[in-house]
């Protein structure tokens, strides 16, 4: 009868065999820390994708902005298809319009309007110009007319004087209506001019309408001739209002000479 040996495990391989698996089972990850390795990776990868999302919004926007700003700059798409003339009088608004130099569809943003407003400043008749845009495609040109208040015939001829003591325009012949300005060179750096013109622009149209001629040598001795050969001394330009008031009452007596130079004691002779 054959006998069956049981091998009995050597205590080295035992011991390796315990190492073995002592190691493997220190080594293997509990569920919930594995369950929090997950979670890591997918925060992970949802903050790449918001990363990428935010390139492409800024990317995109970059683009809208360059676009755009071609659109503007460079193409007709909102250039200047209308021009709006606001405040003439005499002036025609084709003459603005013409000296305002603007090409039809010149793009509006690239529209000088300080340049724009100088070449409308430029026509006799216009003292101040202004230039706005108006969109989507109107240019908007605001014009403040020169007033004559008087005339100056010289060795240039017949030329029109405004408020502002500023010769500007040639006329043929006395302008009816308008005073001769008796001054060498009027201008409006000169202040006997300035004194003289602010005295007109200042005096009641029932008044006005008399004055003849203005004449002055210094700021302080405005001289007015007026109709029916009568000579008013107004003095300098300060108290205009009050002065207008006195004359209106001495014009009412007999006499050559009205003197409200000093409107508290006026004078007749």
């Amino acid at each position: 009868m054959a006998t069956t040996r049981q091998r009995t495990p050597s205590p080295s391989r035992t011991g390796r065999a315990s190492r073995s698996a002592v190691r493997g089972a220190g080594t293997r990850r509990p569920p919930a820390r594995r369950g929090r390795a997950k979670a890591r990776r997918g925060k992970g990868g949802a903050s790449h994708r918001r990363v990428v999302q935010r390139r492409r919004i800024a990317l995109l926007s970059l683009v809208t902005v360059v676009a755009l700003g071609y659109l503007l700059w460079f193409t007709p798409f909102l250039g200047v298809r209308a021009i709006e003339v606001v405040g003439t009088r005499t002036v025609s608004a084709d003459a603005v319009r013409a000296a305002a130099d603007v090409p039809e569809e010149h793009p509006l943003l690239r529209v000088d309007t300080a340049e724009v407003a100088a070449r409308v400043s430029g026509l006799p008749d216009i003292a101040t110009a202004e230039v706005t845009r108006s969109w989507p495609s109107t240019l908007t040109i605001t014009v403040t007319e020169r007033k004559p208040v008087a005339y100056h015939e010289g060795g240039e001829g017949i030329r029109l004087v405004d408020s502002g003591g500023v010769p500007y325009k040639r006329v043929s012949e006395p302008p009816e209506g308008l005073p001769r300005l008796e001054l060498l060179a009027p201008g409006p750096a000169d202040e006997a001019t300035r004194a003289v013109t602010r005295v007109l622009s200042s005096l009641p149209a029932e008044l006005a309408d008399q004055v003849v001629a203005a004449r002055a040598t210094t700021p302080g001795d405005v001289e007015f001739d007026f109709t029916d050969d009568r000579i008013v001394r107004w003095g300098d330009a300060h108290q205009n209002r009050a002065k207008a008031e006195v004359l209106k009452v001495l014009l009412t007596r007999e006499g050559t000479v009205y003197d409200v130079s000093s409107p508290e004691l006026p004078t007749v002779s």
